[in-house]
């Protein structure tokens, strides 16, 4: 059956609200290793790029002083890897899906729309908390920061799953909600629709978009204009 569209999805703060999942496993490393804890909202701001760079960007904003008396390669290393074992094991306990969301996906399906994920968490973990919210089967493919040789915002890390997907890139779109998600769909000459709010420092006007949304609530109007019949 020909597809009428394939929409690529990022996941965090996107299609799932991880922020309060990912800050317990944060301040559970943090406070380990002797750094200050943040807050839901601070973990937003530094959720996007992956567990290295969150957990990179956390400490450098907090301890610049010590990293410079560490080994601070070393450090990181330890603290991503506690990061990802902590959170593995509690990936679900908080997170959920984006307001309208599951309608959404719901809605593709019966429009025979082609629908795979994105992102730059783990693809392991990905799939976990996929299948533990119940949407995995939603999806066709889904691609992490380790399932390339290369992640977001290359725009490769999109192509390549639109390719897998079997799907054409006049007929594809991306769903996200920071300037890497939209670099990675402007690189790949693909409209992007942008959730605001989203896990991100940069304001709205700062992050191109082809269409703005506060949920997926309503969504439909807009992709109905991008399946021709």
């Amino acid at each position: 059956m020909t597809q009428n569209l394939t929409i690529i999805f990022d996941l965090d703060g996107t299609l799932v609200d991880t922020a309060p999942d990912l800050m317990n496993a944060h301040n559970y490393v943090m406070k380990k290793f002797g750094y200050e804890t943040k807050s839901t909202d601070d973990i937003r701001k530094l959720v996007g790029k992956g567990t290295k760079s969150l957990i990179g960007r956390s400490v450098w904003g907090q301890a610049k002083k010590e990293l410079g008396k560490i080994n601070d390669d070393k450090i990181k290393k330890e603290m991503i890897t506690e990061f990802i074992n902590f959170y593995a094991k509690n990936i679900a306990n908080e997170s959920k899906l984006v307001n309208g969301a599951l309608d959404f996906l719901k809605w593709c399906k019966k429009k025979n729309i082609s629908l795979g994920i994105c992102t730059n968490k783990q693809d392991y973990l990905a799939k976990d908390l996929l299948k533990k919210i119940n949407v995995y089967d939603y999806f066709e493919y889904i691609a992490g920061s380790n399932t390339f040789e290369y992640c977001k915002p290359d725009p490769r890390h999109l192509t390549s799953v639109i390719e897998i997907m079997q799907g054409d890139l006049n007929k594809s779109l991306m769903i996200g909600d920071s300037e890497t998600d939209s670099s990675t769909a402007k690189a790949a000459d693909i409209p992007f629709i942008l959730l605001e709010d989203g896990y991100t420092e940069k304001k709205v006007k700062e992050i191109p978009h082809d269409h703005l949304i506060k949920d997926f609530i309503g969504i439909e109007k807009i992709i109905s204009s991008y399946i021709h019949d």
